[in-house]
């Protein structure tokens, strides 16, 4: 029985760390409708969009092989922003060269019943404790800030944008 406990309260405590761990921001629209937003946001900030992974279309061609265990969560869309700012990059080196693992930075963007997700892994979280915590506080500022300001301003069928909410 002690073991059991143990182990649920350790499960319990690693979902609660890993859920600190990742920005979530939900937009009552489609992912298309706030994809070309976001990137020219993120563009604007000086974090520049050097890769777009579409990990939906990827992972569609698995289908058949995957069977019932492909796309369980019935996402319509997930797809990735991969950026970097190179000053950003050469203050977190100069901080901290570990923490170089966190460049280049990457958004994912989901999309079910036409509610869009955007998920970004907190630096912050992974720097918490070293040399480069600060610096990565302030990037994760930015993008959170950029990322927010593009929601905000897309339309949809020329309402506002709506039920927004973070994580």
């Amino acid at each position: 029985m002690r073991k059991f406990l143990f182990l649920l309260i350790t499960f319990f405590s690693v979902t609660a760390v890993a859920n600190d761990a990742v920005w979530v921001h939900k937009v009552e629209r489609p992912l298309e409708s706030v994809y070309k937003t976001i990137y020219d946001a993120l563009e604007s900030a000086r974090f520049y969009v050097v890769f777009e992974p579409n990990i939906g279309k990827s992972t569609s061609q698995f289908r058949e092989r995957w069977g019932d265990d492909y796309n369980r969560n019935g996402l319509s869309e997930i797809r990735s922003m991969v950026f970097c700012n190179g000053w950003y990059a050469n203050q977190v080196g100069n901080a901290d060269p570990d923490m170089l693992a966190l460049c280049p930075l990457h958004i994912t963007l989901t999309e079910k019943d036409g509610q869009s997700a955007i998920l970004f892994v907190r630096p912050s979280f992974v720097a918490k404790g070293t040399s480069a915590e600060t610096i990565a506080a302030e990037i994760e500022n930015k993008v959170i800030k950029a990322i927010q300001t593009a929601t905000a301003s897309t339309k949809n069928s020329g309402a506002a944008a709506t039920n927004m909410t973070d994580k």
